[in-house]
Order: structure tokens, then C-alpha cells, then sequence
């Protein structure tokens, strides 16, 4: 394990300071692992029910669905999948970035954007992401003129999530989480390319009740150019821990690798921090319901602010 921190810590430059830390957070937590025994809030010992055999045509009953997880409003991916013939809707009210670079200010507004979850099987969901309408407004910060304003409909983004481990409980959980953009979005507001990428979710239960989400990110985004594509690497360290049995708080730091048309790369790390209560309606928005059975990008490095507000609560599901 030693041996495995020091060629992290060893690594070469190109995999940045930031995804350095996250890798080096891995292997210690998997170290101090076999020392420390998780422990998790509230938990239910009772062992979870197999439910390998339902599907998308043969839904898990009401008695045996997961509670409500969501990945929203944090920035995180969770491990989490949406019970087999049931489907999730998770929606932002309102979203706005602010991305500061080369003396230029953009501010990205989103007017709801809507994630709809389907779940397959007990551990796989695919996931259809679209903003139905979205501003972006870029200004000199010089002058603080408005240089560029464009809006119009959002790209459409399909993911799908498979829970490796630790679906139904359990002090690790693992989930692939691949994604592809479709660009829908006009060429004044998207870049008309289509990209894709791959999130490693990771989910731990630490001792004294803390919770914490890795999300190494690996993504194949178009060049600022139109001509090309390039990787590009982000990673986010998400830590929450219940404040009460209703209430918990996070904290997360997300970076990112980012490249310039220069093709100079830079390390962009922010971090971010919530309040999420179970039993706020007014406050957090998502709805499950259940299929019946059927017969027979950006580049540049600088500010980044990110608000989000999503409103969260289970709705009853038909006989």
C-alpha cells in the first residue's frame, strides 16, 4: 500500500495536482479500511431482500424500494439506481454559472433542466438529461459591456448508470456511469459536437457517521477550434455527514483539467457546500413513479460559481 502512495505521489505532471490528491484519497482510504470499521447513520441491519429478478416489466414492489436518492442538487454522481420499473424525475428550478477567462465573463443560465431516470434492473437505470431553455451571456470585464448573448434549447444528454456494488447497502458502493451528448442546441448557446464520457462513481462510510463520494471523470470534448477532440480529466471529493436524521450537510471539491486552445493545461479546483433535508417539499423537486407491466465544456481555467436549487419528494406511485 505504501509502495502504491508513493508512485501516486511520484506521478508525472500531466495527471495534475488535483487528480493526484483524489487518487492518493483512494488508496488511503482503502488503506485506513482495514483499521477502521464504517459506520454508518441510521442504519437498517436487516439484510436487503434479493431482488436480482425484477425488471422494467416486472417492477419491485412498493415494500422493497430503495429510499429516495438522488444527484441532485450536489455536483456528485451517487451509486445509486432507480428501482427496476420505476422512473425518477430530478429537476433544477434554476441554474447559473458564472466562468471567468481571458478578461471575459460568461454567465450560463439554465431554466429547469430536468434528469429523467428509468430503472431496467435492479442495478442498471439510463438517464435522458435536457434543458428546455438556457441563456448564455458573455461580458468584458473591462468594460462590463455585454459582448454576446444567445439562447435557445440545451443539448440532450443520455447516461446510464450500473451499480457494481453495494446497491441495497453496504459500506462501499461502486457505479459506472458512461454519458453521451447529443447536440440539439443551436450553434449560438452549444458547440455542435457530439462528446461522451465515463464517471467511476465511488461512495464510502467512513467512521463517525461520515459519508464520502469520489468521482474521477475521464471525457472526450471537442476542441474550441470545431476541429478535433481532446480528453479531458475532472475529479470531485464530495464528504456529508447527517446533522440530524432529517438533515444532512456536504461539502465538495470538485477540479478540473482543463485545456486551453494553446493546449496548455490547468488545474481548476472550487468547492461547494449544501444543506439537504429529507423532509423539505417546499424545498427539495423529484417524482417516482412506476411503469406498468406490458404485454408479449468549457474550457479555460478561472471563477467558476455554481448555484443550484432542486426540490425533492416522492410522489404516490398507482395501484
Amino acid at each position: 500500500m505504501f509502495k502504491l502512495l508513493d508512485e501516486v505521489r511520484d506521478s508525472p505532471p500531466r495527471l495534475g495536482g488535483f487528480m493526484r490528491t483524489i487518487a492518493r484519497t483512494i488508496l488511503a482510504l482503502a488503506a485506513l479500511g482495514g483499521f477502521f470499521p464504517a459506520g454508518r447513520a441510521w442504519a437498517d441491519d436487516n439484510p436487503p431482500p434479493d431482488k436480482s429478478h425484477f425488471t422494467l416489466f416486472n417492477p419491485t414492489p412498493d415494500a422493497d424500494l430503495r429510499s429516495l436518492c438522488t444527484d441532485r442538487p450536489t455536483k456528485s454522481t451517487g451509486t445509486c439506481t432507480v428501482d427496476a420499473g420505476h422512473w425518477q424525475l430530478e429537476s433544477d428550478i434554476y441554474n447559473v454559472t458564472w466562468q471567468s477567462a481571458g478578461g471575459v465573463t460568461t454567465r450560463t443560465e439554465l431554466f429547469t433542466n430536468p434528469n429523467l431516470k428509468l430503472g431496467l434492473t435492479n442495478t442498471l437505470d439510463v438517464e435522458v438529461n435536457w434543458n428546455p431553455w438556457q441563456q448564455v451571456t458573455t461580458r468584458d470585464r473591462a468594460t462590463n459591456a455585454t459582448t454576446a448573448a444567445a439562447s435557445g434549447i440545451g443539448d440532450v444528454f443520455f447516461r446510464a448508470k450500473w451499480n457494481l456494488l453495494g446497491g441495497d447497502g453496504g459500506d462501499v458502493a461502486l457505479a459506472l456511469v458512461p454519458w453521451v451528448k447529443a447536440p440539439t442546441a443551436p450553434s449560438n448557446v452549444g458547440n455542435g459536437k457530439v462528446e461522451a464520457g465515463l464517471v467511476p462513481a465511488i461512495q464510502l462510510n467512513l467512521p463517525k457517521n461520515w459519508q464520502l463520494v469520489i468521482d474521477p471523470e475521464v471525457d472526450m470534448l471537442a476542441n474550441a477550434s470545431g476541429h478535433g477532440y481532446h480528453v479531458n480529466t475532472s475529479g470531485l471529493l464530495s464528504f456529508s455527514y447527517p446533522l440530524i436524521k432529517e438533515l444532512t450537510g456536504s461539502f465538495e471539491i470538485w477540479g478540473d483539467k482543463l485545456r486551453s486552445s494553446g493546449n496548455r493545461d490547468a488545474d481548476l479546483v472550487r468547492p461547494r457546500a449544501r444543506l439537504d433535508s429529507d423532509q423539505a417539499p417546499d424545498f427539495a423537486v423529484g417524482w417516482r413513479g412506476q411503469s406498468r407491466p406490458q404485454q408479449g465544456d468549457s474550457e479555460g481555467a478561472g471563477l467558476y460559481r455554481h448555484l443550484q436549487a432542486l426540490l425533492s419528494q416522492r410522489t404516490a406511485r398507482p395501484e
